[in-house]
């Protein structure tokens, strides 16, 4: 296993203030947890943080891990959606694990839950 690495909200600028926590925690080399809000106000940086990763991953499967998402919002859900376009362009899989039901209910809402739960 690799030694825990941590990409905090301090690591940008355009954070707010109130982003002190870890977001992503990574748990093996294409396991990451998400530690952070998914919602309207913070669907920006977030974006740019995720797309880091699915740029440096290594070949094969990417993993967010979304067990810690305590709050979304539809553009949260959106992002997640995005985050499994760009896997797509750049030839990766990207699969979420552990979705929370708030999550696991506004994607059957808005009709994608069977996407983010890898049934595409």
């Amino acid at each position: 296993m690799t030694d825990d690495v941590t990409v905090t909200a301090s690591d940008d600028a355009s954070l707010s203030a109130h982003w002190t926590a870890a977001i992503f925690v990574q748990l093996s080399p294409s396991n990451f947890r998400l530690d952070a809000p998914l919602l309207f106000s913070s669907v920006a940086p977030l974006r740019g943080y995720g797309l880091a990763l699915l740029h440096s991953a290594p070949v094969g499967e990417l993993q967010f891990d979304l067990q810690n998402v305590a709050r979304v919002d539809s553009a949260g859900l959106a992002l997640l959606v995005d985050w499994l376009a760009s896997a797509r362009a750049l030839g990766r899989k990207l699969r979420y694990t552990q979705l929370p039901q708030p999550l696991l209910a506004l994607a059957k809402l808005s009709e994608v839950d069977r996407l983010l739960q890898g049934f595409d």
